[in-house]
């Protein structure tokens, strides 16, 4: 049997409380990627690998972990012995790592990326059921002969370019904005019967996590007295410090601009910073239409598009092969 690696970023699904009866109350990533997979009984008679590769609350997620990450993945899926990969992280960032992973891999084998509501001292703690539907989700693909990036999240599986997390505390808090769960397993973790075909990688390969320099791109939002003071004060850091290179709005409705912010985003634009438009309506998205002064996100969350902004810039700057 081939193996799953399972790399540990950290998270609640590692983290711990003092008090079972606070469950909110809890310490993030503080149990190790190994003592996950102890606690799934369902996992003892897998062929399992498991290595910690960061140990975070997924809040401080970063370029620097995104990193480490790709290249344990990297070095992992070139193994003839292992099917694929699953990633264990936090729920609070998991859209933004789903969606650069899809970016990057080739889809050759499964990557499944999974999470918890709960921490694991809770009553009700849903890491271990994940983690056992996640290994699943692998080893069906591997099987089919399929790969890509999913998320595994109470039960349902998510193409990783749409998820993202959309209730605070619930633990089915995931959702795909307008995309439908690929699958839904069954309450033991048993695959549907009906066939279903793992989404489409974007290939853009894993060089770019190695850029020396990641270009800098931060979120604004439109809403009411929106006046562009934020985005002039982003603009005069940037003069004196250097690093502005692109900026996300999250725009009202669907994709319209306050007068004030607009004004701002354009002078920002004529100093050279790249600017595109996401909406912070939850569902919809933007897409382009004529006359519009940026280009639209698309579906993407304003979380995503930032990464996504991120990725152009970088083969902006890389050289032509």
């Amino acid at each position: 049997m081939q193996k799953v690696v399972i790399l540990g970023t950290g998270g609640t699904i590692a983290g711990t409380g003092s008090d079972p009866d606070r469950a909110w109350h809890y310490v993030a990533a503080q149990r190790s990627v190994a003592e996950l997979v102890d606690a799934v009984p369902a996992l003892a008679g897998e062929a399992i690998e498991a290595q910690q590769v960061a140990q975070i609350d997924s809040k401080d997620m970063g370029w620097p972990v995104w990193r480490a990450l790709g290249k344990a993945i990297q070095v992992e899926l070139q193994r003839d012995d292992v099917a694929g990969v699953v990633i264990t992280h936090g729920t609070d960032t998991l859209e933004e790592t789903a969606w650069l992973l899809q970016a990057l891999h080739d889809g050759r084998k499964p990557i499944v990326l999974t999470a918890a509501m709960r921490p694991a001292t809770a009553p009700d703690a849903d890491g271990p059921v994940n983690l056992r539907d996640a290994v699943a989700v692998v080893r069906q693909g591997a099987g089919a002969g399929q790969g890509g990036v999913v998320v595994v999240m109470h039960g349902r599986v998510w193409p990783a370019s749409a998820v993202r997390k959309a209730h605070t505390s619930v633990l089915d808090a995931f959702d795909g904005g307008d995309a439908p769960p690929l699958c839904e397993l069954g309450p033991d973790g048993t695959m549907p019967t009906r066939a279903w075909t793992w989404p489409p990688c974007g290939e853009r390969g894993w060089a770019l996590l190695q850029a020396p320099r990641v270009p800098r791109v931060e979120v604004v939002t439109s809403h009411a007295d929106a006046d562009g003071w934020v985005v002039d004060a982003l603009c005069a850091h940037a003069a004196q410090n250097g690093g502005l290179d692109g900026l996300i709005v999250a725009a009202t409705g669907h994709g319209t601009l306050h007068a004030g912010l607009s004004a701002a985003l354009k002078r920002a634009e004529a100093a050279g910073v790249t600017v595109w438009r996401s909406s912070r309506v939850a569902r919809g998205g933007v897409t382009p239409r004529e006359g519009d002064d940026w280009p639209a996100a698309g579906a993407l969350t304003a979380a995503q598009a930032r990464v996504a902004l991120v990725l152009h810039l970088l083969e902006r700057q890389r050289p032509a092969r």
